[in-house]
């Protein structure tokens, strides 16, 4: 359990600071262990090292500050996001979405393209399921308001040969994925990142021909390829419409039926 706590700590810290200069070194000191010792139990349990996963939060929170005001000042926003210069925090942007912040909201209509993690928990289907958890507090109260609406639910095909190309392929493709489910969404409904490579739009319908169509353009594109450097990729999702019914479910119920969902669909 003191690795877990450990995450645990790091995760809040890092959440709680995405606007101050901390480095790995300050993380590390808050949670009582060496540098090594942090570095190895994050990249262990979560697939990333500490300095890029604070790079992507903080390019999430900036793209989040774009989204609610387009106007925001470019370079107020690098300080913010705690880079002295726009030439270094472009690149960070651009490490992550692809774009220039400039370019940000002509193409994506989304910014939770990579959700806050979550330490894994004795709690419901967390420990049983070999997921990599994702904060999913913002979907949880929206379906609690929409419990009867319908989820569009996708998982990328053959997401290791992808990566196995380069880290920066399975990025784009995870970037493409998220740019699928949102342009076929409509406007209410709501796209969310739920694992490594599972994907759900809660929409604001209870009529399933809707949700169905939704689903239908998104299955349209399988096949499409995107740009990693030299190579062009082709991808394809699996993609299922479900309801969640039943008893009020709690947080992690929610996770675990949606996860189901989708591995019923790729069987």
């Amino acid at each position: 359990m003191k690795n877990l706590e450990i995450l645990r700590m790091a995760l809040t810290f890092i959440e709680d600071n995405l606007t101050s200069d901390i480095h790995t070194e300050d993380i590390a000191a808050h949670c009582y262990c060496s540098k090594s010792t942090l570095e190895k139990l994050f990249r262990y349990m979560n697939g990333i090292s500490v300095r890029d996963y604070m790079i992507r939060r903080r390019m999430v929170y900036a793209a989040g500050r774009l989204r609610e005001n387009p106007s925001q000042n470019l370079l107020e926003l690098a300080v913010l996001c705690c880079y002295n210069s726009n030439e270094a925090f472009g690149r960070a942007f651009k490490s992550v979405w692809n774009c220039n912040p400039s370019e940000f909201n002509r193409i994506y209509h989304f910014s939770g393209l990579y959700p806050r993690l979550r330490v894994p928990t004795q709690e419901g289907g967390y420990k049983m399921r070999n997921k990599k958890q994702v904060d999913i507090s913002e979907l949880y109260d929206l379906f609690r308001e929409r419990s009867d609406c319908y989820f569009v639910c996708a998982d990328i095909k053959h997401l290791i040969p992808i990566n196995e190309i380069s880290r920066k392929a399975g990025d784009l493709a995870i970037l493409e994925a998220m740019k699928r489910l949102s342009d076929s969404a409509g406007e209410e409904d709501i796209v969310f990142r739920i694992g490594g490579d599972e994907f759900v739009i809660l929409t604001n319908t209870t009529d399933a021909a809707e949700a169905e169509a939704i689903a239908g353009k998104i299955r349209k594109k399988n096949g499409e390829a995107f740009c990693s450097e030299e190579f062009k990729i082709p991808l394809s999702l699996h993609i299922t419409v479900t309801t969640v019914t039943g008893k009020p479910l709690r947080y992690s119920e929610l996770f675990t039926r949606l996860h189901e969902a989708i591995d019923e669909k790729k069987q």
